[in-house]
């Protein structure tokens, strides 16, 4: 019989390890993967429809935000190393957390690299959090 007292996780407890100094991020999106469906007919066949069968995985890119802090330059510093050269690849994670802190499931970026960074928009009459974006490029995403 299944626990009663299970609930779903709190998408909102969740922590980065990203290879970077500070891992504290505000959002994660993007984690996702698809897979390209093949149609295929043989010409001698007499069903005149076309079989599906599945192609190539194709993973989006994982974008990071979170707030800017005095001094901590390891976004665009990261980015800055990849750009133009070979590209400085790291393995990140993303876990989610229950309620104790502890880790239940982990998403594993295989070989990521910044594609993108992204600076705040800057607002003289907001007064909101200054924001950076790095959006991640990578080649698997490994569940655990």
């Amino acid at each position: 019989m299944a626990n009663s007292n299970v609930y779903p996780l709190a998408k909102f407890h969740f922590k980065v390890e990203w290879g970077g100094a500070r891992a504290g991020f505000q959002d994660v999106s993007g984690v996702e993967e698809t897979t390209d469906v093949i149609e295929y007919r043989e010409g001698t066949t007499n069903v005149y429809t076309k079989i599906k069968m599945p192609g190539l995985i194709k993973y989006g890119n994982v974008t990071l935000k979170r707030g800017i802090v005095t001094g901590d330059f390891d976004e665009s510093n990261w980015f800055s190393a990849t750009v133009g050269t070979t590209p400085v690849r790291r393995t990140v994670k993303i876990m989610m957390l229950d309620d104790t802190g502890s880790t239940v499931v982990t998403w594993t970026l295989q070989n990521a690299f910044p594609a993108s960074y992204k600076f705040t928009e800057l607002n003289a009459v907001g007064n909101e959090v200054a924001i950076e974006t790095l959006e991640l490029a990578h080649e698997g995403i490994l569940r655990s």
